[in-house]
């Protein structure tokens, strides 16, 4: 039998046995417990990542317009007011006083 047969009969009787993934460690435990803990960040990860790119596009989609519109100051929706007729022109003048004041 040559060196190199006689190496894997050698190796194949050691892991006989065992569950896959898991070597001759202490009581079965080999290093499979890293890959669990591997794949449990790269989900983090991965679900992190999503939640970042929606929020950034609800931010850049303008969902929130109203905030983007430019207010209009308070005179300015008096002389709306006065301009449709809701007030009348003392009322307007008083308002106004008021605002300037």
């Amino acid at each position: 039998m040559s060196l190199i047969s006689a190496f894997l009969k050698n190796i194949l009787t050691q892991w006989r046995g065992y569950e896959w993934n898991m070597g001759p460690g202490m009581m079965g435990w080999g290093y499979g417990w890293i890959w669990y803990i591997v794949m449990v960040a790269f989900w983090i990860a991965v679900i992190a990542g999503i939640v970042f790119l929606v929020q950034r596009m609800a931010k850049t989609s303008g969902s929130d317009s109203r905030n983007d519109m430019p207010q209009d100051s308070a005179i300015e929706i008096l002389k709306k007011r006065y301009a449709r007729g809701e007030i009348n022109k003392e009322e307007f003048e008083e308002k106004k006083r008021d605002i300037e004041a």
